[in-house]
C-alpha cells in the first residue's frame, strides 16, 4: 500500500500564491506519473497538472501560465506552485500517483486524501 501525505492547502485572497506538496511512502518500486487533481463543489474532479519521472509536463487549459508541478524523485515528492491564484481555482486539490509495487507488477494508481484551497474575491 502506498500512503500520500498532502500539504500546503488553505485560504488565499485572488492574485495570491500557494504552493503544495505531496509526499508518497510505503511499497515502491517504482513511480511513473504524479501530479494532482482538483473538485470543486458540484463539478466533476478535473486533472491540473501531472509530471512523468522523465520530467514532461502537462496542464490543464485553465491553470497553464499560472501553476508549476515539480518533483523531487528521492523523495518522492510532487510539489503545485500556484500563482495568480483565482476564486474559480477553489477546490479540493488531490494528489494522485501512479506506481509499480515490485518490478513484475502493474502500475497502479493511489490518490491523496485531498486538501482544501480557497480563493477569496
Amino acid at each position: 500500500q502506498v500512503q500520500l501525505v498532502e500539504s500546503g492547502g488553505g485560504l488565499v485572497q485572488a492574485g495570491g500564491s500557494l504552493r503544495l506538496s505531496c509526499a508518497a511512502s510505503g511499497s515502491i518500486f517504482s513511480i511513473n506519473v504524479m501530479g494532482w487533481y482538483r473538485q470543486a463543489p458540484g463539478k466533476q474532479r478535473e486533472l491540473v497538472a501531472t509530471i512523468t519521472s522523465g520530467g514532461w509536463k502537462n496542464y490543464a487549459d485553465s491553470v497553464k501560465g499560472r501553476f508549476t508541478v515539480s518533483r523531487d524523485g528521492a523523495k518522492n515528492t510532487v510539489y503545485l506552485q500556484m500563482n495568480s491564484l483565482k476564486p474559480e481555482d477553489t477546490a479540493v486539490y488531490h494528489c494522485v500517483v501512479d506506481y509499480k509495487r515490485t518490478v513484475v507488477t502493474d502500475m497502479a494508481r493511489s490518490w491523496g486524501q485531498g486538501t482544501q484551497v480557497t480563493v477569496s474575491s
